[in-house]
């Protein structure tokens, strides 16, 4: 039986490379050679030893702009990127302490799936060692960059997803060139009037009908709030803590800095932008204000997404007052740059700390459709191409007969580094703000931040009471497949890694 491979399952690299793992050397050398590489590993094993204990970092960006005309990914319908308002990054921090490496990669994307994390991780193996359950990649899902994971009716680019990878490793191995002396403290600050929950609840005794025609939601979308049938009540609590992990040279200069904050994204970019929206305005504004603009080597910021499924940036209570292309996503990077170097300004700096990461694989179950929803569906798209689907309706249909194509499990990767007393949550999806205040509650490892969209996309993943009063996060799709009681199980998986963790 032929089997297809699917974005989210097929774990093959999409592009050639050589993956031998490089603690498995194979020699087929005379025996004095073999002795010379015996000596130089002996070497390197001193040299190592003797670094133990001395904390290093390095950071670095890759440029990774697609062309011109490609589909451009965050939107219910294709639209082609006509103009680059601002280049597109890897990003990559790498900490090393002598004997463990940890690197953070945010990639200026809105969606990736698992298989090209995994093909960007095993270049980075393959080029530097550091092991691929020591690698955290993420997107900071601006909506308005290059789409290399299908979703509604955009779908990946080829060429751009098979060139992706290397230049996500790249951004990795410059960092490890430039690993150096340094010292790191952490903190955090709040953000508070950008973060708003965009799930709004309906009103009791009114019968709403959403963009689906279905009439089962009890709350909706604050895209088109308010309306008579919204009651003004929010579905969900918001996270506005942004947290900063803040890196620096041994005498003192910036190196790098991670920030964190669950802000889905801005947006109101010009049409056919390419742009990082406000993720890419953060880490020049941060420059900028640590004095770091002409520093050599160059001083990287990067800015996280943390769980944001079911946050964004409008206040449906408030009519906001016409405004110009970008002029949103300057006002809230301003900000939140403005209260991360607050913080920085307060932080006292460590260079003896440990680092340590544990991962592991949990798998979830797919809602997948029954034969007669896929028959359903196939009577709604009637073989049309994606281009000429118009309507939600029809979207969803199509995405019902992606989803059949399922396997009846995902695995999701969950993956904790700790930075001395510090852990770093990645996870993999769209979570909602509630579930990551939930796992800084439970942390037996405090302080902890989320990053989520790391390592893999798997959709919303709303929590089960969510699941149960509907709207657009928990509509089945490639935007939402997993079961409705996957959070409860991601959530014991992280606090049995932590638990490992703890002092």
């Amino acid at each position: 039986m032929k089997t297809r491979s699917h974005p989210l399952t097929d774990r093959q690299p999409i592009i050639a490379m050589n993956t031998t793992p490089l603690s498995e050397p194979r020699f087929s050398l005379p025996f004095f050679a073999y002795l010379l590489c015996l000596s130089w590993f002996l070497f390197g094993l001193a040299s190592l030893t003797a670094r133990a204990g001395e904390l290093r970092a390095g950071a670095a960006t890759a440029n990774i702009t697609p062309s011109l005309g490609i589909e451009i990914n965050g939107g219910t319908a294709p639209v082609l990127a006509t103009h680059v308002h601002d280049e597109l990054h890897a990003r990559a921090l790498v900490l090393d302490d002598g004997s463990t490496r940890l690197a953070f990669v945010l990639v200026d994307a809105c969606l990736i799936d698992r298989a090209v994390f995994d093909a960007a991780k095993a270049l980075i193996f393959q080029h530097t060692g550091i092991a691929s359950n020591h690698v955290s990649i993420s997107t900071t899902h601006t909506h308005s960059a290059g789409s290399v994971t299908g979703a509604h009716l955009s779908e990946p680019d080829p060429d751009y997803r098979a060139w992706l990878p290397r230049r996500t490793a790249d951004a990795v191995r410059i960092a490890v060139n430039q690993l150096a002396p340094a010292r790191v403290a952490w903190g955090s600050g709040f953000v508070p009037q950008h973060v708003f929950c965009r799930r709004v609840t309906v009103k009791p005794d009114v019968t709403y009908t959403n963009l689906l025609g279905a009439t089962g939601d009890r709350v909706k979308m604050n895209w088109s709030s308010p309306q008579p049938e919204v009651d003004g009540d929010f579905s969900g609590p918001v996270d506005p803590e942004v947290f900063v992990l803040s890196v620096q040279h041994a005498d003192g200069r910036p190196l790098s800095l991670l920030a964190n904050y669950s802000l889905h994204y801005v947006g109101a970019v010009g049409p056919g932008h390419l742009s990082a929206d406000y993720y890419g305005v953060f880490c020049e504004r941060m420059m900028e204000l640590l004095g770091a603009e002409k520093q050599e080597p160059t001083f990287v910021a990067l800015m996280s997404n943390g769980t944001s499924g079911d946050i964004n940036n409008n206040d449906f209570r408030k009519a906001r007052p016409p405004q110009k292309p970008y002029e949103q996503i300057r006002i809230v990077a301003k900000d939140v740059a403005r209260e991360v170097h607050r913080v920085v300004k307060t932080l006292t700096y460590r260079d003896d700390l440990k680092l340590s990461a544990v991962s592991t694989e949990l798998e979830i179950g797919v809602r997948k459709p029954s034969p007669a929803e896929v028959e359903r569906a196939r009577g709604v798209v009637g073989g049309r191409e994606r281009l000429k689907l118009r309507t939600w309706t029809e979207f969803y249909a199509r995405e019902q007969l992606i989803l059949a194509e399922y396997p009846d499990r995902l695995s999701l990767p969950l993956q904790v580094f700790r930075i001395g007393d510090l852990a770093v949550a990645q996870w993999p999806g769209e979570i909602f703000a509630i579930s990551g205040l939930d796992l800084k509650q439970r942390s037996p490892v405090k302080p902890l931040f989320n990053i989520s969209l790391a390592n893999g996309w798997y959709g919303y993943i709303p929590p089960p009471e969510q699941h149960a009063v509907g709207s657009y996060e928990t509509w089945r799709g490639r935007t939402s497949p997993l079961t409705t009681n996957a959070i409860p199980q991601i959530t014991e998986g992280f606090v049995k890694l932590l638990e490992v963790l703890k002092p």
